[in-house]
């Protein structure tokens, strides 16, 4: 799938605006700048970014609701899926907080907010702080096991998780589930096949 392709999905399936795609567009070039200096996304991905980190992120917008105060990104890395959403959202009540251990991610993430201008805000290390928000996305975090730990223990109930998983979504629920059940469905990705995107309420 190429860039025009992608762009195309985002703005007549995901209804990103095109504002919102010009934001995408210089969040893209500061990630492919940065990433000659710090391991920011791996190499390999840099020629398909727009399918396996813009695209991947932007379909969450379709199960997220922007009329809430908030989003916590948990592990955000170089900012997916949290600051695709931020880009999309149009709620300024609305902000995104973005959870990583990593400094060298953390100030990158800190310059892309400043430049772009958005309601998001870097938090450091999961476990030193505090998890307030009524949605919770991951994507390349942890296995689920950990997540739902995580979810369960340190952050704020009631809330939904919102989880990008592989092939292996339905195992891990499996074996996530087999001594406390919370509620949960699969949908597919639009991005791979064979990938999942899990919804489960946590309360």
């Amino acid at each position: 799938m190429q860039e025009r392709e992608v762009i195309n999905i985002l703005k007549k399936d995901l209804k990103f605006s095109d504002n919102s795609i010009k934001k995408l567009n210089e969040f893209k070039n500061l990630i492919l700048e940065e990433n000659k200096l710090h391991n920011l996304i791996s190499k390999s991905t840099e020629t398909s970014i727009w399918v396996r980190h813009i695209l991947d992120s932007a379909q969450l917008v379709k199960f997220i609701d922007f009329k809430l105060n908030s989003l916590a990104d948990l592990g955000t890395g170089a900012g997916f899926p949290g600051l695709v959403l931020e880009i999309f959202n149009e709620n300024r009540d609305f902000h995104v907080k973005l959870y990583e251990k990593s400094p060298v991610k953390r100030k990158f993430l800190s310059k892309v907010i400043k430049t772009l201008g958005l309601n998001a805000k870097v938090y450091g290390d999961i476990c030193e702080e505090t998890i307030d928000s009524p949605i919770l996305v991951c994507r390349a975090f942890k296995n689920l096991n950990r997540i739902i730990q995580v979810s369960r223990e340190i952050a704020k109930k009631p809330h939904k998780l919102i989880i990008l998983k592989g092939q292996n979504a339905q195992e891990e629920l499996n074996k996530s589930l087999k001594i406390k059940k919370y509620p949960y469905k699969l949908e597919n990705s639009i991005t791979k096949k064979d990938s999942k995107i899990i919804l489960m309420k946590i309360n």
